[in-house]
């Protein structure tokens, strides 16, 4: 018997190759290791775990440990790979202080992202957090949680838990005032999970809008919005340290001079692949500081794949490689190489970066390229339009304007990407654009598909159309 396939982290696309092998090939031995206590949870999930909206940690697991004994695999908690010899095609596991030698045939690594929490001083003190894992998550609401009120058995985590970081949280007097450091998807949402605990939520961003990668017409929409929720916004201010006092965090400091008195913060100022593990070996590291890896999600060394946030895969657009950390490409990849090395050999697909988020009661969406200087640096010309619609028929209760911007190359007027903001039903409709780049459509082609038409689902002309009408007439 060949030897057997291991897996590198327990997460979206650990599980799903896990899986997807079995699926394919029954009689394949599946090793998964994973550091921690937690695998393939829902880590988009753990700002609604915080608001309350999510009762239970549990409820955020995706696949169970005993779920994925069921199929199979051979899963290892607690165990960590802590070197990998691409020679002799092991890795090396670390449990509980112990090392063995772990043979492999076929190899993923799926080790993710990690928070970044430098260059911002203070960051460790107690009461500051970032929000990259459900004991994270936990801490967080723990701590918002009257201490005669909270019980560690209510995060409904079981033995994951934990235990000892929630209840210290959990016996402290709950934060008045929380600084977010970081106006993107965890930072939007986030400042709704803190308002709904009745926090005077701050929200830092050194750039002069929130969600940047949305676009302006997103931005400035979101802006608005987040003020009239109360939220106090700190745009175009750079964070240089959080202070405290007695190892707790009680002051922003900001790089122009601005100090805030608080009593808690969270750093979510992005992600950076783990690529740590591979240091020592010939694995090739993108350009964007992900995993390089082929259609196939193989990287540069036979039998070694890579996947989820650790790894680049190919745009949509640009055909070119990038860094995509997301859920469903994750999920999606490593499903895919599941196939491949069970023996049905599987492209992992490409992503257009499409993302939507959250900001209280605005729905923001956006994918493929916005950016315009990202555009012609690819080869385009660009030029886009941004036109406001209702979500529905005019007369029909619960419409609501919705503002869609779309890009497209002057030249060949293919469609280059889109972003959509309103509070009806408005991000799902990115689904429509990501569509329609997958395809390679031109504008033109856009506007002449035919969307679905019902007063309370959508006026005759969906904005999406309305948009590929705007922007169509604008390239001709």
């Amino acid at each position: 018997m060949s030897d057997p396939f291991v897996v590198v982290g327990g997460d979206a696309a650990g599980l799903s190759a896990a899986s997807k092998c079995l699926r394919t090939d029954p009689d394949r031995d599946v090793i998964v290791f994973e550091r921690g206590s937690w695998v393939s949870y829902a880590h988009c999930g753990t700002p609604y775990f915080v608001k309350g909206d999510v009762e239970h940690l549990t409820d955020l697991l995706s696949l169970s440990p005993e779920k994925a004994a069921e199929r199979g695999i051979d899963l290892r908690r607690g165990h960590e790979v802590v070197g990998i010899d691409t020679d002799a095609r092991t890795v090396t596991v670390d449990h509980d202080g112990e090392t063995t030698e772990q043979p492999y045939g076929d190899l993923l690594v799926a080790t993710g992202a990690r928070a970044v929490s430098g260059p911002i001083e203070g960051s460790s003190l107690d009461g500051a957090f970032t929000l990259h894992g459900l004991d994270h998550a936990a801490a967080i609401r723990s701590y918002l949680t009257p201490p005669g009120e909270f019980d560690v058995a209510d995060l409904g985590g079981g033995d994951a838990v934990d235990e000892r970081a929630a209840e210290r949280y959990g016996g402290m007097e709950p934060p008045e005032t929380v600084a977010i450091v970081g106006a993107g998807y965890v930072g939007v949402e986030m400042a709704e999970a803190f308002a709904a605990w009745d926090l005077d939520v701050h929200l830092f961003q050194r750039s002069e809008r929130p969600v940047p990668g949305f676009g302006d017409a997103v931005g400035d929409a979101v802006t608005e919005h987040l003020r009239e929720s109360a939220v106090t916004l700190h745009l175009g201010e750079e964070v240089r340290r959080l202070d405290g006092a007695d190892g707790h965090v009680d002051r922003v400091v900001c790089a122009g001079g601005t100090e805030l008195p608080v009593d808690t913060a969270l750093v979510g100022i992005g992600i950076r692949p783990n690529t740590g593990l591979l240091a020592e070996t010939p694995v090739e590291i993108g350009e964007s500081g992900a995993v390089a890896t082929d259609v196939y999600g193989r990287t540069s060394l036979e039998d070694v794949y890579a996947a989820g946030d650790v790894a680049e895969m190919l745009h949509t657009v640009t055909d070119e490689p990038t860094w995509n950390p997301l859920g469903l490409p994750a999920n999606r990849a490593g499903r895919a190489i599941g196939s491949t090395v069970g023996g049905d050999p599987e492209p992992v697909g490409r992503v257009s970066g499409t993302a939507m988020v959250k900001a209280f009661d605005l729905e923001c969406g956006r994918t493929g390229l916005l950016d315009h200087d990202c555009a012609r640096e690819a080869g385009f010309d660009p030029v886009s339009e941004t036109i406001t619609a209702g979500s529905r028929s005019g007369y029909y209760p619960g419409a609501a304007e919705t503002t869609v911007t779309l890009t497209a190359d002057r030249d060949s007027g293919r469609l280059l990407g889109g972003s959509i903001v309103g509070t009806d039903r408005a991000a799902v409709r990115i689904d429509t654009v990501a569509t329609a780049l997958g395809g390679g459509m031109t504008v033109a082609e856009l506007e002449r598909q035919d969307l679905g038409y019902a007063p309370p689902f959508s006026p005759v002309w969906d904005p999406i159309l309305v948009a590929a009408k705007v922007l169509n007439g604008s390239l001709e």
